[in-house]
């Protein structure tokens, strides 16, 4: 590999890394917080939460599907990390619930990472659009590379919370 084709490939991980912003959220005793992402049928969303202040450092979460469907559940957890694919379009909700807790608030912090939408007919090799697609190892590669710099950085930011958290 050349030292052109080598910055080239780089300056493309750089450009194609997304940028995941990390979500605080304070939540009452006895009160439930929700939030919502519209996806379209075949969408991987990555959720990451942490609890970082109040009490035994606990909650509960739920992810719904549009048809109410239950996708995860954790009870009285203080950190965790899911990953799924939509099956169907619509909107799903995250829901954190501190409704055990009877005095306590709790700080949440958590993100809600959106992949790209499936483009591809895998059985035609078509867009939607009906244009042929070439692949390119290398661009499937970079995208690999990118994805994976992505969840290292979110492992990161949560790994300076717990230090936060264990150092108080």
């Amino acid at each position: 590999m050349t030292w052109i084709s080598l910055l080239t490939c780089s300056f493309i991980v750089l450009l194609s890394t997304k940028s995941v912003l990390s979500y605080y959220v304070l939540i009452d005793a006895h009160d439930e917080e929700c939030f919502f992402e519209k996806l379209t049928s075949g969408t991987k969303l990555l959720v990451t939460y942490e609890v970082i202040e109040g009490g035994f450092l606990d909650i509960d979460v739920k992810i719904t599907g549009p048809d109410q469907k239950e996708i995860y559940r954790g009870d009285r957890e203080s950190s965790g990390k899911t990953t799924f694919s939509a099956h169907m379009d619509g909107i799903y909700k995250l829901c954190f619930s501190n409704r055990m807790s009877t005095m306590t608030p709790k700080m949440v912090m958590f993100e809600m990472d959106v992949g790209d939408s499936p483009k591809l007919d895998m059985a035609s090799g078509k867009t939607s659009d009906n244009v042929t697609l070439h692949h390119n190892k290398l661009e499937e590669l970079v995208a690999e590379l990118s994805a994976s710099l992505s969840n290292i950085k979110h492992e990161q930011e949560f790994m300076e919370v717990r230090e936060r958290i264990h150092r108080a």
